[in-house]
């Protein structure tokens, strides 16, 4: 951000809290905030803030009392980076269990987000189930209603073509003429008949000759629809789309500081230091692995060579993500080789622990895959049992079990790790060809559903069943920084709306991995 933008904006603050800021003082403000890049506004919300907290003379803010402040937020800094060993320190790699999660429910008569305090049993009632859609659709309700295309007009003006598109219930759909907005859930209510539902009431619908956006459009996905009603009832569509994004800083001023990722929120004063020790963590990286069977020679030679090669580097990866599945057979009823499973990671654990370097300086984090020992298939997906793995914790002390999805956070930026075959699960269950308009790539098509219905599994529930009460699990609001998709699927990455997200490819088949570097978001695509 240049220094005139800075200026205008520290003024703007200032006006707003009815302080006078003499030039000198304004110099010293930009100066401070300057040395916070990409979190210049929160460097700016800081010192006034702070400077509302001294006993100032008068209204009119001097060099001195910005001095003052700056100087103990500088000290402060300072502090933080000499001890390593404090708490602020050590977080710096955060690994949250999906079921660790806290689950936050909108009340769209109060249009707040309250936390959810009573019990989550795994086995929920049918109550459950029903919450969980009308979850999903408020998230999406609530986003939609601050976008400036379908937010209603506060003043009854001719809108130009580009202006609004409000949103009708609809239950209001009867009996009225003309082109409709509406919002809703696509289901298949009979057999071969979709509708679109919402929380007043349901539609049949026509996607004959419907212009869709980028995206996959399978049953259980909540769009946004343009048509008008016919006379046997029913709508047909004209326009179809996901509802827009929302810019993730929009999204956090909203929430006022309750915690959607899990980890614990963090206060202005940790975000601003943590955000400078990102960019500064040039050394961090992150080996991300797919698909490593262990009961295959040939998968265990690969990582084998892996692990030689980071172990004489120069400075090793901070972070080795393995996700399932761990087996080239699914680990179902009809499986019977549970010892000889558990043998191979322990046989990995020694692996590991013949490289000291990685040992001591790296940390191991497994994720479950699909076809993976556990409960069951419904997701999320607990970690590995503890039978399989505590052979190899007793190698690797530094190895840690997580949940599928898992969320990790690295100072201040939010990671998504999710292993499914979603790609071709997506694709098999699409109503409508996807469009060709903007890209003809499926994964591309895949990122941009996931990340606009704020869900990393849209599927309907008897193709991917979901734990009713731990839905709020797949959500992904508000938006992560990054999203990685292990996917059975080629090795692929992708910016979308300023998101990352990449997919490491299987490397049992196919010999590829990824090396992401948190502090430039790099996405390296490797393989052997």
């Amino acid at each position: 951000m240049d220094e005139s933008t800075l200026r205008r904006k520290v003024q703007r603050k200032s006006k707003i809290r009815g302080y006078s800021i003499k030039l000198d003082a304004l110099a010293e403000i930009v100066s401070f905030a300057s040395r916070f890049d990409g979190c210049e506004d929160d460097a700016i919300d800081l010192v006034l803030d702070h400077l509302h907290d001294e006993s100032l003379q008068s209204s009119i803010i001097d060099k001195d009392a910005v001095h003052r402040v700056v100087s103990i937020l500088l000290a402060a800094d300072e502090a933080g980076e000499e001890c390593p060993d404090t708490s602020t320190s050590t977080s710096a790699l955060c690994i949250i269990d999906a079921f660790d999660i806290s689950k936050y429910r909108y009340d769209p008569i109060k249009k707040i987000f309250y936390m959810h305090t009573g019990s989550l049993p795994i086995h929920g009632d049918a109550s459950a189930k029903a919450a969980l859609y009308r979850d999903r659709f408020l998230l999406l309700s609530q986003r939609l209603s601050r976008d400036q295309h379908f937010s209603k007009p506060a003043f009854d003006s001719g809108m130009s073509h580009f202006g609004s598109c409000e949103i009708s219930p609809i239950q209001s759909l009867v009996g009225q003429t003309g082109r409709k907005w509406v919002m809703g859930v696509i289901s298949q209510m009979e057999d071969g008949h979709f509708f679109l539902e919402d929380l007043t009431a349901s539609v049949e619908i026509n996607l004959s000759s419907a212009k869709i956006t980028t995206g996959l459009f399978t049953e259980n996905t909540i769009v946004v629809a343009e048509g008008e009603m016919l006379v046997e009832g029913i709508f047909k569509v004209i326009t179809c789309g996901f509802p827009p994004l929302e810019d993730r800083d929009k999204s956090l001023k909203l929430l006022a500081g309750q915690d959607f990722f899990g980890g614990g929120s963090l206060t202005k004063e940790e975000t601003l230091r943590l955000a400078d020790l990102e960019k500064r963590a040039v050394n961090d990286m992150f080996v991300i692995l797919s698909d490593i069977w262990l009961d295959s020679e040939e998968a265990m030679g690969k990582l084998e060579t892996i692990l030689d090669g980071f172990e004489n580097v120069e400075i090793v990866p901070s972070l080795f993500v393995l996700m399932g599945n761990f087996c080239s057979r699914p680990c179902n009823l009809a499986f019977n080789s549970y010892s000889s499973l558990r043998l191979q990671f322990g046989k990995l654990g020694k692996m590991i622990a013949a490289r000291p370097r990685l040992k001591e300086h790296s940390k191991f984090l497994f994720i479950p895959g699909p076809d993976d020992a556990g409960p069951s298939t419904v997701l999320p997906r607990c970690a590995l049992p503890k039978y399989l793995t505590e052979e190899l914790q007793m190698h690797v002390p530094n190895a840690i079990f997580s949940s599928n999805p898992c969320r990790v956070r690295f100072y201040t930026q939010e990671i998504v790790f999710f292993r499914q075959d979603l790609l071709y699960r997506m694709r098999r269950s699409c109503l409508i060809p996807p469009s060709t308009e903007e890209t003809s790539d499926p994964f591309e098509h895949l990122v941009a559903t996931i990340t606009h219905q704020s869900h990393l599994c849209p599927l309907p529930l008897v193709i991917q069943p979901i734990i009713w009460n731990y839905d709020h699990c797949l959500h992904l609001y508000p938006t992560p920084h990054v999203i990685v998709l292990g996917d059975r699927s080629k090795q692929q990455a992708f910016k979308y709306t300023g998101i990352t997200c990449f997919n490491p490819g299987s490397f049992t088949n196919d010999s590829t991995f990824v090396a992401y570097r948190p502090c430039n978001q790099e996405v390296e695509l490797s393989a052997l």
